[in-house]
């Protein structure tokens, strides 16, 4: 569960590529559970994926890399990422 210490972050990223209706968001989901995140996955009528991802540093970049990694449900094309300090208020973590 994320708190606001000093190595608490907030990592937004919007994911580019054929990422909607096919997995993406819930294996997003998954993969931020298990390194212990809070936050949400959402579509944009863009077709992009906007993820919000708060907790401990470290965490977050691994989520940024398996983002990146290759090996999404769908296609990444690239991803595009802004950090800052966490803000609290989450809870879990969501498909919006």
């Amino acid at each position: 569960m994320c708190t606001n210490s000093d190595s608490a972050v907030r990592l937004t990223a919007w994911v580019h590529g054929r990422v909607q209706g096919v997995g993406f968001r819930w294996w997003t989901r998954s993969r931020a559970l298990e390194l212990g995140l809070v936050g949400q996955a959402r579509n944009l009528p863009d077709g992009r994926v906007a993820v919000v991802a708060e907790g401990d540093r470290v965490a977050c970049g691994q989520l940024l890399g398996l983002l990146r990694g290759g090996r999404t449900p769908g296609y990444v094309d690239h991803v595009v990422e802004q950090w800052g300090e966490a803000r609290g208020g989450l809870s879990g973590f969501v498909e919006a």
